[in-house]
């Protein structure tokens, strides 16, 4: 049986992934800083300190890694702490789940994302987007989402959940080539990456009209 492994599991999409994937009766290791509420019959939990990781630790043998840790500036407090969460336990994750044996990889990134933009968050996507491309994973998956809404993770504040509700409904005015920029439920995100785990070799980039219905 394969075995994949969550980073970011305790998030809005990595939460929807370990459930889809255990009510899949899949193999999954799901990482988290401290132990995770209503894990699955089906979960193993590995807790981890990211710093300790990265600097000599490893991960137990796997298949598969999707890469959904992240957080903002906001909550991280800086560009700096951002960047540490959203960059080097990204890739730090990558690297020790490549030397584990996993030869896929999926992972959250940004619409937008591009390693030469003035824009520090979209830069900081960008780069790690080309930074995992160059570990030697035989697929890579990249999905880039728009805002993202739903059910999962961390709890909402009541702003939250007006942005959410602002952005279904700024979504119909998104047509075309601008439907890429439309909203992404995190369980229907999730649902797609399990789909895509095992894509054609190389590296694949998925957007709105990508998702699965």
């Amino acid at each position: 049986m394969t075995t994949s492994i969550i980073a970011g599991a305790s998030g809005l999409v990595g939460t929807n992934i370990l459930q889809q994937l255990c009510a899949q009766k899949k193999k999954v290791i799901a990482l988290s800083r401290r132990p995770l509420a209503n894990l699955p019959s089906h979960a193993s939990e590995l807790i981890i300190d990211f710093d300790g990781l990265i600097k000599d630790g490893i991960l137990p043998t796997c298949d598969h890694v999707f890469i959904c840790l992240g957080t903002t500036i906001k909550i991280a407090g800086s560009q700096e702490q951002f960047r540490q969460v959203d960059f080097e336990y990204c890739l730090g994750v990558a690297k020790k789940a490549s030397a584990a044996g996993a030869k896929t990889i999926s992972l959250i990134s940004s619409i937008g994302a591009d390693s030469s933009s003035k824009n520090f968050y979209l830069k900081t996507k960008g780069e790690l987007e080309e930074a995992i491309q160059k570990l030697g994973f035989t697929s890579v998956n990249i999905f880039r989402p728009s805002f993202l809404i739903g059910n999962g993770g961390r709890p909402r504040t009541l702003l939250e959940h007006v942005v959410m509700k602002i952005a279904k409904i700024m979504d119909v005015f998104f047509m075309g080539s601008a439907r890429k920029y439309r909203s992404v439920d995190g369980a229907l995100l999730a649902k797609t990456m399990i789909s895509k785990k095992y894509a054609k070799p190389g590296i694949n980039y998925y957007f709105f009209d990508d998702l699965l219905t």
